[in-house]
């Protein structure tokens, strides 16, 4: 990729992902959209891994390896309490070109691999719907797992704050992992019922690169993945690791498409292949290759698919024609699809903030 469509992927996520969500890599990606040289240490990137939150996450890692450097004190992860002001950018500039080729190293070999575990919460209610149509226990998949933290949503502990000051609860009552999640509705929707537990039979998850929490390194990379000035995320996500060490789900080292019917293969019984913003990095032909494989599956045995992603990278697919879910508002979409005599049956539920803060119900 040329310099001008770097900084063009730089400038769409200042304006479109960071805005009013990270004021620290909004200002940052505007600022390096308009300059060449650290604009171009994205070059290093890997064939469709230009993105801005590799970026972002390689920054991150090499202050995290030098926390006292002045421009720790603008990373909220690292103990810092300064909001962007003039020194920031000039700081930022400095630090990352004096370390260019650990930047590049970073960038060259590093997928951008985010766990987010707040998303569980928005997965919840559509694991629970397949499961309940399963009528018994079900197996997880996930595809693009990373470390696979999501595959413990059912050990987690859920608090649903509606309209009026309603709430809803899910899941063990003393788990480890509590997340909350802002849930409104939208004209004729109804509040969905929850059940308090579910019926796993067995998990694991699929990704080209897996992320193993043991790994210190590797945690600390994933660690560097959430944005910076976003501590309570990795507090989160330091909490689920932890967790997971107590039950480590099997991790399968593979293509989220040419791989998906041999990782289904290795689980028994019902099967729920679980994808939460994973799809928008595979190109256009392998997502089709991905749901057809599904379809494939879906011949031999009970499959559904619950999708947490942006309506052009997953439901479009087996829902087509559904503006409403396709607009320039950054929220996704949870569907479930299940497959009856070879033809998808796709049911949108909700549409969802990125990382799992807020969801709005849909009408069924």
């Amino acid at each position: 990729m040329d310099l001008d469509g770097i900084k063009g992927i730089l400038r769409t996520f200042a304006e479109v992902e960071a805005r009013g969500v990270s004021p620290l890599y909004e200002h940052l990606a505007l600022q390096a959209a308009a300059d060449d040289d650290v604009a171009g240490l994205l070059a290093a990137a890997r064939d469709g891994e230009v993105r801005a939150t590799l970026l972002m996450a390689t920054a991150h890692r090499l202050v995290q390896a030098d926390p006292i450097h002045p421009l720790s004190r603008y990373y909220p992860s690292l103990g810092g309490f300064d909001g962007v002001d003039s020194d920031t950018w000039p700081l930022f500039r400095s630090f990352l070109l004096e370390r260019a080729e650990k930047a590049r190293a970073l960038i060259s070999s590093r997928y951008t691999q985010t766990n987010e575990v707040r998303r569980a919460a928005l997965l919840y209610p559509g694991v629970a719907r397949a499961a309940r149509e399963a009528g018994g226990k079900v197996s997880l998949l996930e595809v693009g797992c990373s470390a696979g933290l999501l595959l413990g949503l059912d050990r987690f502990g859920y608090r649903y704050q509606c309209d009026g000051g309603d709430q809803l609860t899910a899941g063990p009552a003393k788990a480890a992992v509590g997340l909350h999640c802002a849930l409104d509705l939208a004209p004729g929707a109804v509040v969905p019922k929850l059940p308090k537990k579910l019926a796993v039979l067995d998990r694991a998850g699929l990704d080209r690169a897996p992320v193993d929490l043991s790994d210190e390194d590797e945690l600390a990379w994933l660690e560097a993945c959430v944005w910076a000035d976003q501590p309570d995320r990795i507090r989160l996500l330091r909490t689920a690791a932890a967790e997971q060490a107590r039950h480590r789900p099997r991790l399968i080292t593979g293509d989220g498409a040419d791989d998906l019917a041999s990782a289904a293969s290795t689980l028994e019984g019902p099967l729920v292949v679980i994808t939460s913003h994973a799809l928008a990095y595979f190109p256009a032909e392998k997502r089709a290759e991905f749901v057809a494989t599904l379809a494939e599956l879906a011949a031999a045995r009970p499959v559904w698919w619950v999708s947490e992603e942006f309506y052009g990278a997953g439901l479009e697919t087996v829902l087509p024609g559904r503006s409403d879910l396709a607009g320039s508002d950054g929220l996704a979409t949870l569907g479930v699809v299940r497959w009856e005599d070879g033809k998808p049956e796709a049911h949108a539920l909700a549409r969802t903030a990125p990382h799992g803060q807020r969801m709005t119900w849909l009408p069924l």
